[in-house]
């Protein structure tokens, strides 16, 4: 099992369940995707490049998708946090129950068409 796997499932149960969701509908949705295990985090890379994170806060109590070079992404601007960070944004998640799929793949494919037009380096 890689580093990344691991991060996941040694997860408490509620935000190892968000994690495991939020997997699945990144590897589903997402082109050439690859999860790789960078800055103590799950990291998703295409062709080579980051592309988005997961994180959990445990003090804080939330998982995080954070994106990339997130200043560039147009849909759903109102769901994605920014708070202090200049150039990345996530979409916030305290419960399985609170991912709007829709919403997510929304702004997965706009990360995804932002990277093809070079401003993921």
């Amino acid at each position: 099992m890689n580093p990344a796997e691991s991060y996941i499932l040694n997860q408490p149960e509620s935000y190892r369940e968000i994690l495991l969701y939020l997997q699945s509908v990144i590897e589903r949705n997402v082109p050439s995707v690859e999860l790789k295990y960078k800055y103590r985090l799950p990291f998703y890379y295409v062709e080579g490049k980051p592309f988005c994170y997961m994180n959990v806060s445990l003090k804080k109590r939330y998982v995080d998708v954070g994106f990339w070079n997130a200043a560039h992404l147009t849909v759903h601007p109102d769901k994605l946090v920014g708070q202090d960070r200049k150039i990345m944004r996530s979409l916030r998640y305290m419960a399985l129950q609170e991912i709007d799929e829709q919403v997510l793949i929304d702004v997965l494919m706009d990360a995804y068409a932002v990277r093809g037009k070079g401003f993921y380096k």
